[in-house]
């Protein structure tokens, strides 16, 4: 876990985390952990019942890599706000990759802040989700 102060700078990039293809053992351990259980993540029949070809991923399996991605880049005390908008679906089989880059550098309640654009793309380059987080920077 990373416990420093980051500097950062308008422009730098966040590293980059990509992720195993997206399972079945992956979408069932996620909702035992989440606590979303909806029959539609892991339920072929129930999914096929609803017009799906299969299940997908719950969207917030990909929020919660997003905020991953956040936490080994800065510790998490300097996140002060993230949010996304859901994009697309995430299918079995999709390897999804989480990115960011610094937009500007602001001052939100008297503190040093960055506004980082972030995103989980598949490896067909479609955004899944989009959004953003306000890094403090001390």
């Amino acid at each position: 876990m990373n416990t420093q102060v980051k500097i950062l700078d308008v422009g730098d990039d966040m590293p980059v985390l990509e992720l195993p293809p997206i399972s079945r053992t992956t979408l069932a351990l996620f909702a035992g952990a989440s606590g979303d259980h909806n029959p539609i993540h892991i339920d072929i029949d129930f999914a096929r019942s609803a017009g799906m070809k299969d299940v997908f991923a719950q969207g917030m399996l990909s929020m919660a890599y997003l905020g991953r991605a956040l936490t080994e880049w800065v510790p998490q005390r300097q996140l002060l706000s993230y949010g996304v908008r859901f994009a697309a679906m995430t299918h079995l089989g999709d390897r999804i990759r989480c990115t960011g880059k610094v937009l500007e550098k602001i001052e939100h309640a008297g503190r040093p802040c960055v506004r980082v654009q972030i995103s989980a793309t598949k490896a067909t380059g479609e955004i899944t989700l989009a959004g953003e987080a306000l890094v403090a920077l001390n």
